[in-house]
């Protein structure tokens, strides 16, 4: 269901089905586009946060490698285009972007401000809180993939999607890409 202008739209997304997640009971993202082109973004992970590695300010990660660890993702693009753009955001505090011209080619990215990120974590929950500048994002209607992976204390890992394609976790699918963000104009 697409959203409207300035509207927070909450949804859920899904562990990927070959590798239930016994640790993590659900995960949500709330977002809004405000009427400058920001997009503020909430994660919400709910479940027993001790069975989870979830890096902290203190851990020092490579920011190209976040996804290898527990993050929450964003993947933008404009309808009709193959290129797209993607956002990992570590519960430390940490992100990164990277641009593609099309499916898993990667091209540079150009310099831009940072998002602000906030994390939250207690009684059972984990929450990310990431505001996107407008500069970050392209005008008008967005094609969202909205993801995470989470990485369990005994090394292995379980991947969240809106939508997952079939087959292996592939974040990158188009077809994941299941979320129109629309802009009204006023």
């Amino acid at each position: 269901m697409p959203a409207a202008f300035s509207t927070e739209t909450t949804l859920a997304l899904a562990c990927h089905p070959d590798a239930p997640d016994a640790a993590v009971q659900g995960i949500a993202v709330s977002l809004t586009r405000a009427p400058d082109g920001s997009l503020a973004l909430r994660y919400r992970l709910a479940g027993t946060l001790a069975a989870l590695c979830i890096p902290d300010a203190a851990t020092p990660l490579s920011p190209e490698r976040l996804w290898a660890h527990t993050c929450f993702e964003l993947f933008v693009a404009e309808p009709g285009t193959d290129a797209y753009r993607e956002f990992n955001f570590s519960p430390g505090g940490q992100w990164m972007r990277f641009d593609f011209c099309a499916y898993r080619q990667r091209v540079a990215s150009p310099a831009g401000p940072a998002p602000q990120i906030a994390v939250q974590a207690g009684d059972g929950v984990l929450e990310l809180h990431a505001l996107l500048p407008a500069q970050l994002l392209p005008p008008g209607e967005l094609i969202l993939g909205l993801t995470a992976v989470v990485e369990n204390k005994d090394g292995s890992h379980r991947y969240w999607a809106l939508r997952h394609p079939a087959g292996q976790p592939d974040f990158h699918h188009r077809d994941g890409f299941a979320f129109a963000l629309k802009v009204s104009t006023p």
